[in-house]
């Protein structure tokens, strides 16, 4: 298993593809969307990577973002490291604590397992940097408040990383919730019927994956939060949480079949499930409904978008031929099979952040809730009871 002490104490993080940005306004906040074209800022940023399994996309991301210069990667694995330099031409690091101190790095970008999240933004914090934060931001709402405090003490920026927010589709359907097109809101549902083999979980690579204290559980909170953020990103803040979960298909501590239902703020109602026992792994399904429509989509394909005020149906037939068919594998079944695109509005957006001297799009404090929405099924399956969230 990967320590923790391992990543603290030792680590080793283009420009292929340039993007400009254009604005897609939501009612209470901003989206930025990245398409090709060029974007001129003042500065270059520097940018580090730590953790080379997932961060192995951050560094693409970083690559194809304009006015971001990969300067260094860190990891215990000197294979891994050796092949990220190589690739990136960068500096490689096994020490985080000397990655810290590299002056040519502004950000760093913490992609280490989840349960390591906090402690090392904490440190980044501390040393000046502004960090990019893998999902989910840490296992527990409490290591989240201190990552954020940290930012704020050490006035840097924080971002997280929940790419689906930057989806066009997915902008569209929350526009569509925000300006009142589906009526009042009745049921959210998000269903992620994923597999992983048991090698997934085994390996020096695999083994803190599906623990309590490193991955913070198990389906629901590596794969399945962001589901869980999309649902309430859509909805709005989740009350209350019954659920249900177990091990089914594996060999690990924590869940790999979770079931949940949710009652949101709003007022609509609506099931959560997630696991890793659906072989060979189907899509992530999201069924949105109300008084006045329905909305359905799998991964980034429209399904059903029937709104009462369309009336001749010309909204529809523009959403479906716009989102109606994709292609291509997805994460459902290969867990290394992750676009990238989000992750590079997203270190485009902190660029952007750090020019301007305003929040990140999508903030560590925006990516709390769900957090909080996965400690409370978890709370409640272990329970038997429903829990209230604040």
């Amino acid at each position: 298993m990967v320590s923790q002490e391992s990543f603290v104490n030792e680590g080793r993080l283009t420009r292929s593809r340039r993007l400009s940005m254009i604005n897609i306004g939501s009612l209470d906040e901003k989206i930025v969307l990245f398409m090709e074209g060029e974007v001129r800022m003042p500065r270059e940023i520097g940018f580090g990577v730590v953790g080379l399994g997932m961060g192995k996309h951050h560094c693409k991301a970083i690559d194809a973002a304009p006015n971001a210069k990969l300067i260094a990667v860190c990891d215990v694995d000197e294979e891994r490291l050796e092949r990220m330099t190589q690739q990136y031409g960068c500096k490689g690091y096994r020490l985080y604590a000397e990655m810290l101190v590299d002056p040519e790095i502004q950000v760093v970008n913490i992609a280490t397992p989840s349960g390591m999240h906090a402690e090392m933004g904490i440190q980044a914090a501390d040393a000046g940097k502004h960090v990019i934060v893998e999902k989910p931001a840490d296992i527990a709402p409490q290591r989240v408040d201190s990552l954020i405090e940290a930012g704020r003490r050490n006035k840097v920026k924080m971002a997280g990383i929940f790419q689906s927010r930057f989806e066009p589709l997915n902008i569209r359907i929350r526009e569509a919730i925000q300006q009142g097109k589906m009526g009042d809101l009745v049921g959210v549902h998000g269903h992620l019927p994923w597999y992983r083999a048991q090698s997934y979980f085994e390996g020096p690579h695999g083994s803190w994956k599906g623990t309590w204290n490193m991955d913070g559980g198990g389906s629901l909170m590596n794969q399945g939060v962001h589901t869980v953020d999309l649902l309430q990103w859509f909805a709005g803040p989740v009350s209350e949480v019954s659920a249900f979960f177990g091990v089914f298909g594996h060999d690990i501590e924590a869940e790999d079949h979770a079931v949940a239902v949710l009652r949101y703020q709003c007022g609509a109602m609506g099931t959560l499930y997630t696991t890793t026992c659906c072989y060979p792994g189907l899509n992530q399904r999201i069924t949105l409904f109300g008084t006045k429509g329905t909305i359905v989509k799998e991964e980034g394909q429209l399904k059903v978008w029937k709104v009462m005020e369309d009336v001749d149906g010309a909204i529809e037939r523009e959403m479906m031929d716009l989102y109606g068919e994709k292609k291509g594998q997805n994460a459902s079944a290969d867990p290394m099979a992750v676009g990238f695109d989000g992750h590079t509005q997203i270190v485009m957006d902190l660029v952007e952040a750090i020019e301007k001297d305003r929040e990140p799009t999508l903030s560590v404090t925006q990516a709390k809730h769900a957090v909080e929405i996965v400690c409370a099924v978890y709370q409640a399956g272990r329970t038997g009871q429903s829990v209230r969230l604040a």
